[in-house]
């Protein structure tokens, strides 16, 4: 194993990659301190018992650079193997503006292939590869150098195991005809609006419990300034401002700094200098909106006509779908799709895609009495009406 820290080693390690049909990925990162992830540590692996090697940007400092492993991404002839992916791909869409293709997704293929919801690497590792990972690593500060023998052997294994698995998981896609399913789920993965957060829209991500426009217009006030400031500073948003506070002052709509000082929730930071001008600003921008132009929270679930024991029989035909197909029910519908289609909806996820041929296109049949559900011993099946 060795640890890359040069431009140079990394474009002849990624140059060996090129050759191969496959390559499998993984990253160490903080977030507790910043808005975008800091990037520690990169793992890969050749294939069979090809080489497997560190990544060092913080040892290699200002002196190398990423290019060539994300020259390595866009060269499509090599697929990219990762585990549960979106946090990695986001740091690369943040630092290199790149998205590895072809991506592969073993979490996702997993749930595919009949692992469960959420499929762990070490589930996989145990059962695929027939291996054991050492966890006592997992929570370690990944910024601190020199790093231990102990965390270089974790960071080695998320890529090692993973080549096994991904041969595995790759052949039963092969063989049951749904790598298309996978690819579906791996689009939203490579989509740049999956990373990208308009402060604008900022508001949306704040749990409210009432619709009341005045209140929303200054939580998406007060949103959209934390937003800005946390991205332009590269801290977390609750060093700003915590969801908890920003409701509490949208909610007593505070005018001055003395009216800040009374917060219960808010932060020392925020009751002077810049933050607290800027929470006062916002705080006044939304009780200068116009109530024509309100924001409208999201009133779609609350308007919804349930038909409760429609809802139930697509639970049932979910749970018999899902068993039949062996693949993960959280995957194919969620409880808000079923609810949505038994209201009459037609728009949900899982009406659409491979989902529709898994359970969707019944689940309309079953809607329109085309279709009826019995059990037949310990299993429920399909019957034509």
């Amino acid at each position: 194993m060795r640890t890359l820290t040069t431009t140079e080693e990394l474009a002849e390690f990624c140059a060996a990659a090129k050759s191969g049909p496959y390559v499998t990925l993984d990253t160490e990162f903080l977030r507790e301190r910043t808005y975008y992830s800091k990037l520690c540590l990169v793992q890969m692996a050749l294939p069979d018992d090809g080489e497997a090697v560190l990544i060092d940007p913080i040892l290699g400092g200002d002196a190398m650079s990423m290019e060539p492993l994300y020259d390595l991404f866009r060269d499509t002839s090599v697929v990219k193997v990762f585990h549960a992916a979106r946090q990695d791909l986001e740091i690369f869409f943040h630092e290199g503006n790149v998205f590895p293709e072809p991506l592969f997704d073993t979490q996702v293929a997993a749930m595919v292939c009949g692992f469960g919801e959420q499929a762990g690497y070490e589930t996989l590792v145990r059962k695929i590869a027939r291996g054991s990972v050492d966890k006592s690593s997992r929570f370690t500060d990944w910024s601190r150098r020199p790093l231990s023998e102990a965390q270089q052997a974790y960071a080695v294994a998320d890529v090692t195991h993973l080549r096994v698995i991904y041969e595995h998981l790759s052949t039963e896609l092969t063989r049951s005809g749904r790598q298309h399913w996978v690819e579906e789920e791996l689009s939203v993965l490579t989509d740049p609006a999956t990373y990208q957060v308009d402060p604008e829209n900022a508001w949306r991500r704040v749990k409210t419990r009432t619709n009341s426009g005045k209140f929303l217009a200054i939580v998406k006030e007060l949103a959209r300034y934390r937003e800005i400031e946390a991205q332009a500073r590269n801290i977390p948003r609750s060093r700003i401002l915590k969801d908890d506070a920003l409701l509490e002052l949208a909610s007593t709509k505070p005018q001055t700094h003395a009216d800040l000082g009374k917060s219960r929730m808010l932060m020392r930071e925020g009751r002077k200098g810049a933050v607290a001008d800027g929470i006062l600003a916002a705080i006044g921008a939304g009780l200068a909106t116009d109530p024509a132009n309100y924001p409208v929270g999201d009133t779609s679930r609350d308007k919804l006509q349930v038909n409760p024991a429609l809802a139930d029989l697509l639970r049932v035909l979910l749970k018999a779908k899902s068993e039949t197909a062996s693949v993960a029910q959280k995957l194919i519908a969620t409880s808000a799709d079923l609810d949505s289609i038994a209201a009459g909806r037609r728009d949900a996820a899982a009406l659409k895609g491979w989902r529709a041929e898994v359970f969707g296109a019944d689940a309309l049949r079953l809607c329109d009495g085309q279709i009826a559900l019995a059990a037949k011993g310990a299993d429920v099946v399909v019957i034509d009406v």
